[in-house]
C-alpha cells in the first residue's frame, strides 16, 4: 500500500492485527504501543505524526485513470483498467469504471453464469464500496 493510499482506519486496524499477533505469542503490548509502532513502520515519528499527516492530508482517489486495478467485485478475483474517473459530491468517494481484462462471472451458482465486463461503482479512498453483499462484504474491493 503506497503511504498515499493509507487511512487512519487502516493504520488502526494494522495495529490491531499487531497487538492480537504480538498476544498470541506471548508479548502482549498496549493498544497505543501497537499504534506507535505501526506509525513507524510507515515512516512516521510517532502516533501523533501519522495522525496528524494522514488527518489533514485531503485523500486522493485510490486508482488512476488509465491504470491497472485488481480486486474483488462481488466475490470474484479480477485485473482491470480504469476507464473512467470522477470525484463525488460526498467528500472522499469517486466513481470508478472499470474494463474488466476478462469478463468476471457474478453469479455464484454452478448451474447459470452471468458475465460483466465493465462495471461502474462509487469506492472510498480504502478502494471498497458502501454497499455490500448479504454477506456483509463490499461489491467491490480494490486491492491499493
Amino acid at each position: 500500500m503506497s503511504l498515499s493510499a493509507i487511512s487512519l482506519e487502516s493504520l488502526k486496524e494494522q495495529a490491531k492485527r499487531l497487538r492480537t499477533s504480538l498476544a498470541q505469542s506471548g508479548e502482549p503490548i498496549s493498544h497505543s504501543r501497537a499504534l506507535e509502532l505501526v506509525a513507524r513502520q510507515h515512516g512516521y515519528r510517532d502516533w501523533n505524526t501519522a495522525y496528524a499527516a494522514i488527518g489533514n492530508r485531503p485523500s486522493g482517489p485510490p486508482v488512476a485513470l488509465g491504470g491497472k486495478a485488481r480486486g474483488r467485485y462481488l466475490g470474484q478475483p479480477f485485473t482491470a483498467r480504469v476507464i473512467g474517473l470522477r470525484e463525488q459530491l460526498t467528500p472522499g468517494r469517486w466513481r470508478v469504471e472499470l474494463q474488466f481484462d476478462e469478463p468476471v462471472d457474478v453469479v455464484t451458482f454452478d448451474s447459470f453464469s452471468a458475465f460483466r465486463s465493465r462495471v461502474t461503482v462509487t469506492v472510498d479512498a480504502d478502494g471498497r464500496t458502501v454497499e455490500k453483499t448479504s454477506n456483509g462484504i463490499p461489491h467491490m474491493a480494490l486491492d491499493l
